[in-house]
């Protein structure tokens, strides 16, 4: 099954963008062949192209410095098995300042009918441009792979060998990711999986083409390496809460930092949200250029097990703190793992009695806080007690680890392993006389049972 797929391809001699080259040419090259007559959605391939292109061209219009052309290719020779019309590409409307409304014109009357020859296509394309000294780019629209003799691979090559640098931008909509590596001879890729995936895809593209500013934000490892990533990422008008963009942190398929469309007409304060966060202040966004933003984030893991198995299922959280601070800055549950910049923290598990540790996150290791398992506490009152659970501590004395509610006579509670002392009182009884003291002894995955009568 063809998939419906938009290619963007700068085609230049020298710079990829200079003050001293200000023209932007953009052809359009629009795939006319039988399989856009499919369904998508509620719409054919071929409707839902002419619906996205004449609306979201409209961004293009009265732009300075900017010129439009538009080829098509499959229109003009209905398909047959037997014999395919591989020559059946046209440059319909050349390039020009004031064209726009001829292109859209032309693309609501294009009727999908021929073969896709795409190849054919992109070698006739480099004779569309006037010249080789303005920003030249071409969007290919098609829903599918090449169906003549030509490869795509061949023709960029070809191109290049001409002196004319082709780099793509590569959007496929519900494809086969095996499909994907047909084209990694020409370059980098994404991919949408449905029409307004397409629509968004292909106006960032438009928008790129008109601002010429990009921006990849590197979080590096250890090594200096921008590996860590997946993590919201916050752009703040610098020295204001003014929030101008927000974004989960992606690596492409090759690895790389996602590229991005910043507006580069302010200064931000970049805010990443690892645990703790990273702030970088004041950052400018150079226009017509490529910026590369990065930021130290080298990552651990950390996690809060046991030492052996446990027999209950023990729903302890861990409470993390940053050293420098002081301040906590994640609960995390048993057995679960978070991710943390590199360093020491203290954390506090939420266990009876409380345990502390201090413990150090190295680059991509995990770092266990391992507990020992705790046993069960199977307590029964006759009447409301009040009453509270110590445990001694190193130079003797009593420490308070659990208080009893005097509202709730039964229930189980887990424990660490240890020695303990309740010192209670049933509530009717108004005199101190009436209290008692009883040692508890808590062994891991074994339940003691308390009845109080």
């Amino acid at each position: 099954m063809k998939l419906l797929w938009v290619f963007l391809w700068v085609l230049s001699t020298g710079v990829f963008w200079t003050q001293s080259s200000p023209k932007t040419r953009v052809l359009l090259i629009l795939d006319a062949s039988n399989s856009m007559n499919s369904a998508w959605g509620n719409q054919t391939r071929i409707q839902a192209a002419r619906e996205i292109l004449n609306q979201e061209l409209e961004i293009l219009r009265g732009v300075q410095n900017v010129e439009v052309a538009l080829r098509v290719y499959g229109h003009q020779t209905a398909f047959n098995n037997l014999n395919q019309d591989c020559n059946d590409t046209r440059l319909e409307i050349p390039f020009g300042s004031n064209n726009l409304e001829a292109i859209k014109n032309k693309i609501k009357s294009i009727e999908a009918k021929g073969a896709t020859p795409i190849a054919r296509s992109l070698e006739a394309s480099a004779g569309d441009f006037p010249d080789t000294l303005s920003r030249n780019v071409i969007i290919l629209i098609t829903d599918g792979l090449e169906s003549c003799d030509n490869d795509p691979c061949i023709i960029a090559k070809k191109l290049k060998d001409k002196g004319v640098k082709v780099t793509p931008f590569v959007i496929g909509l519900g494809m086969d990711m095996s499909y994907l590596d047909k084209f990694k001879c020409i370059g980098s890729y994404s991919d949408a999986e449905d029409k307004e995936s397409f629509r968004r895809v292909f106006k960032t593209i438009l928008t790129n083409v008109l601002q010429r500013t990009t921006v990849q934000i590197n979080l590096n490892d250890v090594h200096s390496i921008p590996s860590e990533t997946d993590v919201t990422v916050f752009l703040y008008e610098a020295g204001t809460n003014h929030l101008k963009y927000s974004f989960t942190h992606t690596l492409n398929r090759l690895g790389n930092p996602d590229t991005l469309s910043i507006d580069p007409s302010i200064r931000y304060d970049i805010v990443v949200q690892t645990q703790p966060m990273i702030e970088k202040k004041g950052v400018e966004i150079k226009k017509h250029v490529h910026n590369v933003i990065s930021l130290d984030a080298p990552q651990g893991y950390l996690r809060l097990t046991s030492l052996s198995r446990s027999a209950f299922n023990p729903l302890f959280e861990m409470r993390v703190i940053d050293r420098s601070t002081n301040k906590t800055i994640n609960h995390q549950e048993y057995q679960r793992k978070s991710k943390y910049l590199i360093g020491k923290y203290d954390v506090e598990v939420l266990t009876i009695p409380r345990t502390y540790r201090t413990v150090e996150i190295k680059q991509s290791t995990i770092t266990n806080v391992e507990i020992e398992a705790p046993g069960q506490l199977d307590f029964s009152f006759v009447k409301p007690v009040v009453g509270q659970l110590f445990q001694q501590n190193a130079s003797g004395k009593w420490d308070l680890i659990y208080t009893f509610s005097e509202e709730i006579v039964a229930g189980k509670l887990l424990i660490q392993p240890g020695s303990y002392k309740l010192i209670y009182r049933f509530k009717e009884k108004k005199s101190s006389g009436y209290s008692n003291e009883k040692q508890i002894t808590i062994s891991s995955n074994k339940t003691y049972k308390l009845n109080l009568n």
